[in-house]
């Protein structure tokens, strides 16, 4: 098994990258992370979040009583992703970026 591999087909897709980078901004709630996360749909936006807390990358965190509110944050493990994603960043606005702006 490649390690890069596997994380790639846990984290890689779209939306999971989307997600996880709003929330090393903040912890977020789900409507407001539904506003900013690039036109994603509530059903779509709901099966991320339960696909990153099940492999422990996202907590959800229920705040007060009822009526109660839950918000998300990454967990120590999906905070180790900072790194992949300012790389990420950082390559998109070496080379995406220039493309988008050509077109």
């Amino acid at each position: 098994m490649c390690a890069s591999v596997e994380s790639a087909r846990r984290i890689g897709n779209r939306w999971r990258l989307i997600v996880i980078r709003y929330l090393l901004e903040h912890p977020i709630r789900f409507n407001e992370l539904l506003k900013v996360a690039c036109d994603i749909d509530p059903k779509t936006l709901s099966r991320v979040l339960k696909y990153l807390t099940k492999e422990l990358i996202v907590r959800r965190e229920v705040l007060g009583a009822q009526p109660f509110t839950v918000r998300y944050a990454l967990t120590d493990k999906g905070e180790q992703a900072r790194p992949i994603m300012q790389s990420l960043k950082e390559w998109g606005e070496a080379w995406v970026l220039p493309e988008i702006s050509a077109a």
